[in-house]
């Protein structure tokens, strides 16, 4: 009787396998159709008129400044967040209160 749950599972799979294998005509003819009609997919376009209209220089002198200032604006912002320390003294001691520490 020990073996009796494994030849339950193999009894209930059996079924299961051979329906893996089984042909699915309908479904066979309906993927067999998919695959020729081609006029559900787009028309694929050449890139180079595409590139042609767009503009050469995205870029203006006035938006190279502001870009400079807006990076040093976050170098700033960066440097004080990483001046200060994530926790502060009263929360680290009270955490450090809270654990048991074994060496």
């Amino acid at each position: 009787m020990r073996n009796a749950p494994a030849r339950l599972v193999l009894l209930l799979c059996l079924p299961l396998m051979g329906a893996g294998c089984a042909n699915f005509p309908e479904l066979d003819r309906i993927a067999a159709e998919a695959k020729l009609d081609d006029r559900a997919r787009p028309e694929l376009l050449p890139l180079e008129p595409l590139l042609a209209t767009a503009p050469a220089t995205r870029a203006t002198p006035e938006a190279a400044t502001d870009l400079t200032a807006r990076a040093d604006a976050l170098r700033a912002r960066a440097a004080a967040l990483q001046a200060q320390p994530v926790i502060d003294d009263d929360t680290r001691n009270r955490m450090d209160a809270g654990v048991a520490q074994t060496e």
